[in-house]
């Protein structure tokens, strides 16, 4: 691993001095370093600056220091590439990010000495058909989701699996998300805990009108189809709580398991239970 990339979040105060000290030690260990957007601080020499897109054609791995925010948002636009992303929090929850800013120094060291693991996840793909034309499509980490705004009545969602009627959900909107996703927004809504080893998708509703309307698990190769019977415009679908898009009436999204996985480092020092019993605790400050 001779090149590292480093993508940061510049709104956590310590994101410049983290990353100045992290330049430091890399050139130290004879490292090439490129940094995403270095411009909006001073870091001093012996860095490349480059756009974010482009750290995936020069680096051999991506630092991400930020929160899960961050590190949702690098996936979405590095992992087409395949290049493995190490997340470091600087946030507050932290269930993706790898480690904690104490534990910084040693885990570089297990980095450039190979001592890690890739860990794949599986992304899904939104696409968005209007008038029988696909219009866009979008790719997520955590999980697709369909949502009436703040001032709009219930929505009525038509939705398929493998093109068999599932129901009509009257409902505040509905959740397609990733095992990765299950700890975020469908978990909230009452969607199941999911370790993030496992091949399967999660349909949750929001705020069902029905009493039956209840989370399903469903296989990951299936291919969820949603139809949009509401009116009113004021309908979005949103990737990983970042991105959006306006849905119109009977606008066709169809949500299915991308063509490639996200790809994290991982050290080995957090299980998958050890992250839920501690940082579920932590829930209550969510600023990510």
């Amino acid at each position: 691993m001779d090149s590292i990339g480093i993508i940061l979040n510049f709104e956590k105060p310590e994101a410049g001095t983290i990353t100045q000290n992290i330049i430091k030690w890399l050139k130290q260990h004879g490292k090439k370093v490129f940094v995403s957007g270095a411009g909006a601080f001073e870091t001093g020499n012996g860095y490349s600056v480059c756009p974010e897109d482009d750290l995936a054609t020069k680096a051999d791995c991506i630092i991400v220091l930020g929160g899960d925010g961050t590190l949702l948002n690098t996936a979405r636009n590095i992992s087409v590439r395949g290049i493995p992303l190490f997340g470091v929090n600087l946030g507050q929850l932290g269930f993706l990010t790898e480690i904690e800013l104490p534990d910084l120094d040693p885990a570089l060291e297990k980095l450039i000495s190979g001592n890690y693991r890739i860990e794949e996840r599986m992304m899904i793909k939104a696409v968005v058909i209007r008038q029988g034309k696909e219009i866009c499509e979008f790719f997520g980490l955590n999980d697709a989701v369909i949502t009436k705004g703040a001032f709009a009545r219930i929505i009525r969602l038509k939705t398929f699996v493998n093109n068999e009627f599932v129901d009509v959900f009257p409902a505040d909107g509905l959740i397609v998300s990733t095992p990765t996703g299950s700890t975020a927004y469908s978990l909230s809504a009452g969607g199941p805990l999911v370790a993030p080893d496992l091949e399967v998708m999660i349909v949750t509703p929001i705020c069902p009108h029905t009493l039956y309307s209840r989370p399903m698990v469903i296989d990951n190769n299936s291919i969820v189809r949603v139809e949009l019977q509401a009116t009113q415009a004021d309908v979005m679908l949103t990737m990983d709580g970042q991105s959006g898009f306006r849905l119109e009436p009977y606008d066709d999204v169809i949500i299915q398991r991308a063509p490639f996985n996200a790809k994290f480092m991982k050290l080995n020092q957090r299980g998958f239970y050890e992250i839920l019993r501690t940082k579920l605790k932590e829930g209550g400050n969510t600023d990510i």
